[in-house]
């Protein structure tokens, strides 16, 4: 089924986060669109159409000034936005609203100022007047549309074909000569597509002035962040010496966990300085058992089967060197 194009004004109260897009039921343009006797039409199962495809968006709506989004290839100009929105909503007897519109100030303030009254949304609708998708809109104060608006809103039909396109049409569309309608319906597809696609990327472009100063060469952000990458390495790596020799030196390490305690504080050191913090010291392995006082002479003269005898007999180790002196 061949869609066409157009847009309609609707005049906005305030810069609110709520905003109608369409009237509910049957409506015409106030330039007369879309011809005698027609009318486009969205009731609740086509709005619910429209609502499930901004669900399913990536990107939101924009709302731009004067539709300029649309001519911007063609004129050269910028194409800043006014605002976006992404969630619609259907008021039953009202109308399809937006619902999450987030103005820029600069419009928020043109808005108050009442330097813009209407909302113009571009949608595309089928040979019935059935309206079948929504792409954009726009802030105007023109609720006829000429020029621009017209080239949203043409409709490609025999009868045009017969009558020859506007010329400025076809440009903006990459068409020449005579085209059929199977050309017109691939070019006005494509377009479509770029809009959707680039309603975000030509606004941010082209309304952000490039300023060398604030650009720094790939190599000089190479360079820093491997230096950064070094630092880090030589940080965490004086982390781990200093947790592991603690924990050695105070027995909450076992040599044989050095290997592991250092691999795990390459990886995390937060989580090797966890398991010190919460490690046991092993006195045995702080140092000497004596506490820094010389051993008892006569225990080290004991061998060990000395001792084995020494507890098999019941005898104090200190009766049993007593009695090993005598002997010499």
């Amino acid at each position: 089924m061949k869609n066409n194009f157009a847009a309609c004004t609707v005049e906005i109260s305030g810069a609110g986060r709520e905003l109608q897009l369409l009237p509910s039921g049957e409506f015409v343009a106030r330039d007369g669109r879309p011809g005698t006797g027609k009318s486009w039409r969205i009731d609740t199962a086509l709005a619910a159409k429209l609502i499930a495809q901004a669900g399913a968006r990536k990107t939101p709506y924009v709302i731009d000034y004067e539709h300029q989004t649309l001519n911007s290839e063609h004129n050269g100009r910028p194409a800043p936005a006014a605002g976006w929105f992404k969630t619609l909503a259907w008021r039953e007897g009202a109308g399809l609203f937006a619902t999450d519109v987030q103005w820029t100030e600069k419009a928020r303030a043109m808005i108050a100022a009442g330097e813009y009254r209407f909302i113009s949304p571009v949608f595309s609708y089928d040979a019935q007047g059935r309206v079948t998708g929504l792409h954009m809109a726009a802030l105007t104060n023109n609720p006829a549309l000429d020029g621009m608006a017209q080239l949203a809103a043409a409709k490609f039909t025999p009868q045009d074909k017969e009558q020859g396109m506007n010329e400025e049409l076809k440009k903006l569309l990459g068409l020449q000569g005579d085209p059929g309608d199977e050309e017109i319906a691939a070019a006005t597809a494509a377009l479509c597509a770029r809009l959707v696609e680039q309603e975000q990327s030509i606004a941010a472009l082209k309304s952000a002035a490039h300023d060398p100063a604030k650009f720094v060469p790939v190599a000089t952000v190479e360079e820093i962040r491997q230096e950064l990458a070094a630092l880090k390495a030589q940080a965490q790596q004086r982390g781990v010496d200093e947790l592991v020799g603690a924990a050695l030196a105070d027995g909450r390490l076992l040599p044989a966990m050095e290997p592991w305690a250092r691999e795990l504080g390459k990886k995390d050191l937060a989580a090797l300085k966890a398991y010190t913090e919460q490690a046991q010291p092993i006195a045995a392995l702080s140092g000497m058992q004596t506490q820094g006082k010389a051993p008892d002479a006569r225990a080290v003269k004991l061998t060990s089967d000395e001792l084995a005898v020494c507890k098999q007999l019941g005898i104090a180790e200190s009766d049993f060197l007593k009695l090993k002196e005598e002997d010499k």
